[in-house]
């Protein structure tokens, strides 16, 4: 498939083609006015209904949904669950069935919350799609109904009017209606249709009414193809990619501590029994189970902030895949513009003014048509202050395709007055003006691709003289020029992609603000031809496309993806659906479709694109609290893992029990969920998930945590006499590492010295609160867990304060200066 086709100047020059195709295969299909039941008189009888719903179905595209039964097995497998499976087949192996069954209540929980968590996501989607859910005026058995638009068939007839969207293929059977397909082929200008045109479904009706025989509905029609793409288009997880990537970091740091372990136990005669129970206690450590459920909450937390901004996440992952966002796709129409003409220049002929050329125009147009070149001249004159008032319409001629204007007359203090507007070639001819004349002195215009318009007038019934030249373009929203350099200040690439014309592509980037080349598709092939890898360095390096297909969206996604890039794309039409799907972030404009909004990721609620920088910074805070989260599980993790081996080595003991570990994993673990509250800042460039220089940052802390915890422990050894018993031994070790632990938390939350932002709330008052129950578990002692002396308990405290924030906060702050 050509990434990008080139075509004319729009993409309605196809229109023809387009139609032709479309009747050909309602033709194939039977599905035309011959086909038995069609009546535009009494519209089908109930009992045809169901007969051409069993045949044809619903005019949706059917969603393919995963069992549940599946995804809840499926959480049985992955790196957390592996890693759990393998300690309990140990445990097994060595007859210790009380952590058998610890191990299991906590695989079980894992999937369960998991699964349930997704499950919930899932219904919010469904909910916003029902929520969305589009309505028709349908005729059945001689009635008139309102019905969701998911139970028209061929052959009903159906009545559509401004405002509507086209609920599937129709054939016009009468009446006349300009209609609104920038949904579909970008293009802002409507198309007029009259009796026997087609109009395809997810159009919008701008002027008119009209009744209408469906042709297609659902995966058949014209663009349900294109629907359709968006079943096949899937974004990477970030999540998963990450979290397998941390517990390979882990696995890591557990071999090669065992590898030493068990080279010295071969050297010093130990039984290798000792050696599995030691690797048990080893895994249990390193299992970062309560990993995606701080993804899920951090995520989760920060969707309900984002839609108190105006931004609605419909899939979790979205709103901190938008935290490594560094590129952002943009439809041009209704996204950086507002999909409404405006009047942007006028040039008055000899003898007129600049109030005379808008208050002529504004006479020869009609509000209730909803005609877009109409109302701005309307808007203009009433923003401008033209008397229109004064004058009195006696007659009124719409815009005819075979003519090109709109003429009426109007009548002031008893004179008369004909006025005209239309394309200047058409008011050339009216007036006998040289056309060529015309087209030099908006030669400028033109250039810029603006939509150019002469107006003309004449008193009674002398002849029409030109008033002179206006100049309309559809013109970027107000907030878009400070959107995109707001986005370009937090690192992220802008690109422009329209099926608009090159000179209207150029000109909209320029005032919005966007830096680079637009690329036109004649000029784009020629690369590709030449050099496909070229093709690919010139998605990349140019800041919009023009004259784009809907696949072509969609491959420029894909081709971002293939060249590493984390993908936004922002639109609001059906001909955007499959890209919004595949990017990472797919963003729905508040005006989008509804298939659009179904396929989005993200859906904005407010006008235009303001709340797509909250969304960036609000992924990025979320994306922070997560790496806190992992920084300190690694830190964690090295430092229970060499402790454990070294002081085995050196003492012959086991200083923490597989009880003890996985208690660790709940009063630290799941306790450290609250980092998902934290009070953090956002990065200034986007984010990216650099395990490797995170783990070697990890590991330095890691290495003096390691050293700091064996002198608590000889303290333990000595002074207050915990060696004679292995119990008292691992509750003094069990109290060194989990008191390190949570100091840690609050050491490696802040990226510079700790002291530079105060905690939230919720996570002092939660690791306060652990604190002082471990304290009291130790002080009373449970089983699993003897008691120790208070005295010891402070003395673990006030050691791992000071290590942590004398000294280890200082190390911190230097490393990751330097190195991340």
């Amino acid at each position: 498939m050509s990434l990008i086709r080139s075509t004319g100047d729009t993409m309605p020059e196809t229109q023809d083609a387009v139609e032709n195709l479309v009747a050909s295969v309602a033709m194939e299909t039977g599905d035309l006015v011959a086909n038995p039941g069609a009546d535009p008189t009494n519209g089908l009888s109930a009992v045809e209904h169901r007969r051409r719903i069993a045949q044809y179905g619903y005019n949706e595209i059917p969603e393919k949904k995963p069992s549940p039964f599946l995804n809840f097995a499926r959480k049985f497998s992955g790196p957390t669950a592996w890693m759990l499976e393998a300690v309990i087949v140990l445990s097994l192996v060595l007859g210790n069935y009380a952590n058998v069954y610890i191990i299991v209540a906590l695989l079980v929980l894992n999937a369960v919350l998991g699964f349930f968590l997704e499950q919930k996501a899932s219904k919010a989607v469904d909910a916003l799609r029902q929520r969305l859910r589009v309505n028709a005026r349908v005729l059945r058995d001689g009635s008139w109904l309102v019905v969701p638009a998911r139970d028209l068939v061929p052959g009903d007839i159906v009545r559509i009017r401004a405002g509507d969207f086209v609920p599937a293929d129709l054939q016009v059977l009468d009446g006349k209606l300009a209609v609104d397909q920038s949904s579909l082929t970008g293009e802002s200008l409507p198309m007029e249709k009259a009796p026997s045109s087609l109009l395809f479904s997810g159009s919008v009706i701008r002027s008119g009414e009209a009744t209408g025989l469906v042709l297609l509905t659902g995966a058949r029609t014209y663009y349900g193809k294109t629907t359709e793409l968006v079943q096949f288009a899937r974004p990477r997880l970030q999540a998963e990619e990450v979290t397998a990537r941390v517990v390979k970091w882990l696995f890591v740091i557990v071999g090669l501590s065992l590898s030493a372990a068990f080279v010295v136990a071969l050297v010093s005669g130990m039984h290798l029994v000792d050696i599995l129970s030691l690797a048990l206690v080893l895994l249990a450590s390193a299992i970062p189970v309560a990993l995606p459920a701080m993804f899920t909450i951090t995520l989760a937390l920060g969707s309900v902030e984002l839609s108190r901004r105006g931004v609605l996440v419909t899939r979790l992952n979205a709103a901190e895949d938008a935290a490594t966002m560094d590129t952002l796709c943009t439809d041009k129409t209704g996204t950086i513009t507002t999909n409404r003409l405006t009047v942007t220049g006028i040039l008055p002929g000899d003898g007129w003014s600049e109030a005379d050329v808008i208050l002529y125009g504004a006479l020869a147009s009609e509000a209730a048509n909803h005609d877009p070149i109409d109302r701005a001249f309307l808007l203009t004159a009433e923003e401008r202050g033209a008397p229109q008032d004064r004058y009195t319409r006696r007659s009124f001629i719409p815009f005819d395709p075979a003519t090109r204007r709109t003429e009426a007359v109007v009548e002031k203090d008893g004179t008369t007055l004909r006025v005209a507007k239309g394309a200047i070639v058409a008011i050339a001819e009216l007036t006998g003006t040289d056309p060529a004349r015309l087209r030099e002195q908006s030669g400028g215009w033109a250039e810029k691709g603006y939509r150019t318009l002469a107006v003309a007038a004449g008193a009674g019934d002398d002849p029409l003289s030109i008033v002179g030249i206006v100049a309309m373009q559809d013109l970027p929203r107000p907030d878009a020029r400070h959107l995109v350099g707001e986005l370009q200040k937090l690192g992220i690439s802008v690109k422009m992609l329209t099926g608009d014309a090159l000179p209207i592509a150029q000109e909209t980037a320029r005032q919005v603000g966007l830096a680079g080349t637009i690329t036109g598709a004649e000029e784009f092939e020629k690369v590709k031809e030449a050099d496909p890898a070229r093709a690919s360095a010139l998605i990349e390096e140019s800041a919009g496309f023009a004259r784009v297909y809907p696949e072509d969206k969609y491959a420029i996604v894909r081709s971002l993806q293939a060249q590493g890039h984390i993908v936004g794309m922002t639109g609001d039409g059906i001909n955007d659906a499959p890209s919004l799907r595949q990017a990472e972030v797919g963003i729905a404009v508040a005006s989008a479709t509804d298939v659009a909004k179904g396929a989005a990721s993200v859906v904005l609620t407010g006008e235009g694109l303001e709340n797509i920088v909250d969304l960036v910074l609000v992924g990025r805070m979320m994306h922070q609290r997560i790496l806190t989260w992992i920084f300190n599980k690694v830190v964690k993790t090295f430092q229970v893992v060499v402790f454990v081996v070294v002081a085995f080595l050196l003492t012959g003991q086991f200083v923490i029990s597989v009880f003890g570990v996985v208690l660790l994993l709940f009063v630290i673990d799941f306790v450290t969920l609250s980092l998902s509250t934290d009070n953090v800042r956002g990065s200034k460039h986007p984010d990216s998930w650099e395990i490797t220089g995170l783990v070697r940052s990890s590991l330095v802390m890691g290495v003096l945590v390691v050293i700091e915890s064996l002198l608590i422990l000889n303290v333990g050894r000595g002074p207050f006499g915990l060696a004679a018993t292995t119990s008292g031994l691992q509750s003094f070790a069990f109290a060194i590492l989990f008191y390190f632990g949570i100091m840690t938390v609050f050491v490696v939350r802040e990226r510079g010295h700790f002291w530079d932002s105060a905690p939230s709330i919720p996570l002092l008052l939660v690791s306060l609160a652990d604190m002082g129950i471990v304290a009291v578990l130790l002080t009373m002692g449970v089983p699993g867990l003897v008691p120790i002396p208070p005295a010891a308990t402070l003395t673990v405290i006030a050691m791992a304060a000071f290590f942590s924030f004398g000294i280890n906060d200082t190390i911190k702050y230097l490393m990751l200066k330097r190195w991340w």
